[in-house]
């Protein structure tokens, strides 16, 4: 990947500093809609559920089963296969409850957004291969994508901002500026170019994360 699609990147480790959470601990629905990362979230959650399972079992067969019934093979058999649906129902509810809707929604946009670098890397590998680019004004995009990024940046801080302490808002009102003006801008001056898809899906993002900072901030 080329250097100046690495800066744009949101890495996991800014989003855990941005918005207070694992990107990984947050259930979205968007997640089980798409096939690749059900099947790799499900995964982790059975792996986790597989791990915590003779740890909750032993205990509750240490101090509770056996001090009062005994010794039991049928009940120990049935708490191996109660407790991990259990654990992985209990997580599913734990993140329903502690996981904002707005975080989730943003979430969601970033993925988006690092979807429209990975086709512009892969319009870069074919180039490099000696394809010919599909992407004429490569330039534009960059610069499109790093006003995206900084709207994004701004939006998540926002929602933790009011998450954390709604008091505070009238002091960070500088969060509620965003890039939406330059964007259509860039837009306009490009209507003709061959890679305006590209450059429309990242309007398109900017215009749903201003929406949900409208949201946020109306919800204050």
């Amino acid at each position: 990947m080329q250097p100046d699609l690495l800066g744009l990147e949101i890495t996991k480790g800014e989003l855990r500093r941005l918005t207070g959470f694992d990107p990984d601990d947050v259930f979205r629905p968007s997640i089980i809609k798409d096939k690749e990362k059900r099947w790799g979230f499900f995964f982790n959650e059975m792996l986790v559920a597989l791990a915590l399972t003779p740890i909750i079992v032993g205990f509750i067969y240490a101090f509770i089963i056996l001090p009062t019934i005994g010794s039991s093979i049928l009940i120990g058999i049935s708490l191996l296969t109660i407790v991990p649906i259990t654990v992985l129902f209990g997580r599913w509810l734990w993140r329903r409850k502690t996981c904002p809707q707005a975080l989730t929604i943003l979430l969601d946009e970033v993925d988006k957004y690092h979807g429209v670098i990975q086709a512009i890397d892969i319009n870069d590998q074919l180039a490099t291969s000696g394809n010919e680019s599909t992407i004429n004004d490569r330039d534009n995009v960059i610069a499109a994508l790093q006003l995206i990024r900084e709207d994004l940046v701004r939006a998540l801080k926002t929602e933790r901002v009011l998450r954390d302490n709604k008091k505070l808002l009238a002091n960070n009102q500088e969060l509620f500026v965003n890039n939406l003006a330059n964007l259509q801008a860039l837009q306009v001056s490009s209507q003709a170019s061959e890679y305006a898809q590209l450059l429309n899906e990242s309007l398109q993002i900017a215009v749903e994360v201003q929406a949900e900072i409208r949201k946020l901030h109306s919800s204050s």
